[in-house]
């Protein structure tokens, strides 16, 4: 596993925990919301290209 790849994830953490809080505090519950799934939704793409490069290698490693 990469790092980088935690430090993508976590960064998208941080930022969508940052403005979570900031529209929360100023009353915009449906709009952090909404930034939540979407952190929710880019953190998912990230992670299922890492699976499908994953599972690319191993088709090539056993040559199927």
């Amino acid at each position: 596993m990469e790092v980088e790849l935690i430090f993508k994830i976590a960064a998208v953490g941080i930022l969508v925990a940052v403005l979570n809080i900031l529209l929360s505090r100023s009353g915009r519950d449906e709009q952090a919301l909404m930034v939540t799934i979407a952190g929710l939704v880019c953190v998912l793409v990230i992670v299922v290209r890492e699976i499908s490069d994953l599972f690319s290698l191993i088709k090539d490693l056993f040559a199927l």
